[in-house]
């Protein structure tokens, strides 16, 4: 296990029989929601929540500057030349901290994998293409990378899955428009995702943290 990402993990009480991986975005590490764990109301549920860091990595739309990040960036549109590598690495990283989840004892089912930009596209890719039935996706601020890839590769185990995609209408990092693209794209492919946006920028805001933890309570009922 040594090859395990590293983290920062939060148990909201006893012997908590359900998982929250949650990934941050570029830039920042598994300290950046640590605060959302006591804004949220989750209904009473025992949660372990994980908050992976990122490897750091050079990345070309910020000069080659060396951040923590899921992958590399090229241009502002997010998809052209897509660092098709660093998305499968980083989803096989984060399927390795689903694995030791169930091997804690939550169960597929009651595991949740949420994200924020860089962190919500790998948040996306790794639950809808993961062979065995995961509780929900949340996709905050966010796209769908690889997308030919996803809609090639997507697992019949996740077809259904909650998807709760968030964003701000005023976000200049993740135009609003990449992310209805996305939206209208899983539309197509048969999911439901639940929609929401914002008046804020490219952030988290506490109604958006409200509608988080009602879905999250719905997805664990």
């Amino acid at each position: 296990m040594s090859d395990l990402l590293e983290c920062i993990e939060v148990e909201t009480g006893p012997d908590p029989d359900a998982s929250i991986i949650w990934l941050h975005g570029l830039g920042a590490d598994g300290n950046d929601f640590l605060p959302i764990v006591d804004e949220m109301d989750l209904g009473g549920h025992s949660i372990r929540f994980v908050f992976p860091h990122a490897p750091p990595r050079a990345v070309t739309i910020n000069g080659g500057y060396v951040m923590r990040a899921w992958y590399d960036i090229v241009s502002a549109d997010l998809v052209r030349r897509e660092d098709e590598s660093g998305v499968r690495t980083s989803a096989g990283q984060v399927r390795a901290l689903i694995d030791r989840e169930i091997g804690r004892g939550s169960v597929t089912g009651r595991i949740l994998l949420a994200g924020f930009s860089q962190g919500g596209a790998i948040a996306l890719f790794t639950g809808l293409t993961h062979t065995h039935r995961l509780g929900g996706i949340a996709a905050l601020s966010t796209y769908l990378p690889l997308s030919a890839a996803v809609t090639a590769e997507r697992h019949p185990a996740n077809h259904g899955v909650p998807i709760f995609m968030a964003h701000g209408t005023q976000d200049p990092v993740v135009v609003p428009a990449r992310a209805v693209a996305s939206r209208d794209l899983l539309q197509s492919l048969g999911y439901q995702p639940d929609w929401y946006t914002y008046p804020m920028p490219h952030s988290v805001c506490g109604e958006e943290i409200a509608d988080i933890s009602a879905w999250v309570q719905r997805a664990l009922a």
